[in-house]
């Protein structure tokens, strides 16, 4: 480690040296990049080992600020949301242990603890995710808790969200895997209440079956927790052909037009992901378009990236990272057997999680797209990779529970794509209240922002029987990235 140290410090002095061209920079930082991944790879089997123990940037960096001080104040209520760093994040390492994935895990048994709002108890939660009001009979799927090898994840403090939250507003974009996670969340808020009543919806369902926007307040603490429906971030269109029918098309080169309800929110939590496994964008021709032309035939993949792409330029050009964080929540797995949602797949009869993980399926090629794409970004998106934990997660869908007794029917619909509520979002949301809460405390309440800038990437290549993860945390100053930036 020594070694390391003498050579970054060699690096950045020879980068103090070197004129602002930002050739010159690429050349340095593709050298530093190239270096410490060749250091961390000396040891072939140490990819399939538990997380490199790499020292903490501050260890590397004698003045960077880091967070792991910071964040135990965090139990502090009078926190509020801060400024942050422009410098993008792809998975929050544990402020106490900077080797620590809180997406790398498994699933644990805990009975003494409760869910976070009692099955049945909140108004709030679609009648076909509240498989307890459906007379879901098992209830061993409220008993798991996501715990990250090496850390942990403290347990969702209402109060303290709605402290932090107060005076702001908190958007989720995107499609009905984020309103099932933006129920959950407002469950657990509301439950933290001791006057429920102090909750109240903003826009009513009829409102959002007609806009897409639906909105509760927290009435005490003067913020709202908002979910916008867009399906694929970008924009659904019609064209007319040649012969004068009207063709849906999907327009890949503009963000969908409610943009404009969530660009100054404070926290923006987006996702896309399941639309695009459906049949009309995975095996339909001219369907994709760009400007006036319309693809005769794209591959999805290729079009879900130049979606991405664009909601990656809109938000660099649009969000001041300076008072607003950026969520990209990923890929949840479904677990269809016999078919998929419209040709008879099931999951019901399912109990028990998987416990195994060379059982798990690929690594989603959605979240490689999204990977490369979240690492051409300017602005600061925190990447929520919650496709591992999910995929476990086989047991925790409504499947026939959708409905209630009185509606269902011998071979209907099953749903292995939403999750039960209370359930599996619950987990993500203790995550984002983590993320929220450790950034908060990076930078203190100075305003300012730190000396570093840390990257953190995981490169995974999951097959049916091994898993390969390379990571690589690469330290750099952040001064004279955007120095170089400006040019």
């Amino acid at each position: 480690m020594d070694s390391l140290k003498n050579f970054y410090n060699t690096i950045i002095q020879s980068s103090r040296n070197l004129s602002s061209n930002h050739y010159s920079f690429t050349i340095l930082f593709t050298l530093i990049l190239l270096f410490l991944f060749l250091s961390a790879s000396d040891n072939t089997s140490q990819l399939q080992s538990p997380p490199l123990n790499l020292q903490s940037p501050a260890a590397l960096i004698p003045t960077a600020r880091f967070a792991s001080d910071n964040y135990r104040s965090c139990t502090d209520h009078s926190a509020s949301l801060s400024s942050r760093n422009g410098a993008m994040s792809l998975s929050r390492m544990d402020p106490s242990d900077s080797t620590c994935d809180l997406f790398d895990g498994h699933w644990v048994v805990n009975k003494v603890l409760d869910p976070l709002y009692r099955p049945g108890s909140c108004p709030f939660v679609d009648d076909s995710f509240n498989c307890f009001k459906n007379g879901r009979p098992d209830s061993d799927y409220l008993k798991l808790v996501w715990k990250p090898h090496g850390c942990e994840i403290p347990r969702f403090d209402g109060l303290k969200m709605l402290k932090i939250l107060k005076g702001k507003r908190m958007v989720f974009v995107g499609d009905s895997l984020n309103r099932n996670m933006w129920e959950s969340l407002v469950c657990a808020l509301r439950e933290s209440l001791a006057n429920k009543n102090r909750v109240f919806e903003v826009s009513g369902r009829q409102q959002f079956r007609n806009q897409g926007f639906y909105s509760f307040k927290f009435k005490d603490f003067n913020c709202s927790i908002d979910f916008i429906k867009s399906p694929y971030l970008v924009q659904e269109w019609k064209f007319s052909d040649k012969a004068g029918t009207r063709r849906e098309t999907l327009r890949l080169d503009m963000m969908e037009s409610s943009f404009d309800k969530y660009n100054d929110a404070d926290v923006i939590i987006f996702n896309t992901g399941h639309w695009w496994t459906h049949q009309k964008t995975f095996k339909r021709n001219y369907y994709f378009q760009e400007g006036n032309h319309v693809y005769n035939k794209l591959q999805v993949e290729d079009a879900y990236k130049k979606a991405l792409k664009t909601w990656a330029r809109w938000v660099d050009l649009n969000i001041d990272s300076s008072r607003t964080m950026v969520f990209f929540r990923g890929y949840s797995a479904s677990h269809f057997k016999g078919g998929q949602w419209n040709s008879g797949g099931s999951c019901d009869g399912e109990m028990r999680p998987i416990t195994n993980e060379t059982q798990l399926g690929p690594y989603p090629w959605m979240m490689r797209a999204l990977e490369s794409v979240l690492l051409e970004m300017k602005t600061n998106v925190f990447y929520l990779n919650i496709s591992k934990m999910t995929d476990y997660r086989k047991e925790g869908h409504p499947s026939i529970f959708r409905q209630s007794a009185v509606k269902r029917r011998p071979g209907m619909i099953q749903d292995c794509s939403h999750w039960c509520l209370p359930g599996v979002p619950d987990s993500w949301n203790e995550i984002l209240l983590r993320n929220i809460c450790f950034d908060n405390f990076v930078d203190g309440n100075s305003g300012n922002s730190p000396d570093w800038i840390g990257t953190r990437v995981n490169i995974v290549h999951s097959g049916t029987t091994t898993a390969a993860v390379s990571r690589i945390i690469i330290i750099i100053h952040l001064k004279y990235f955007r120095n170089n930036n400006k040019n």
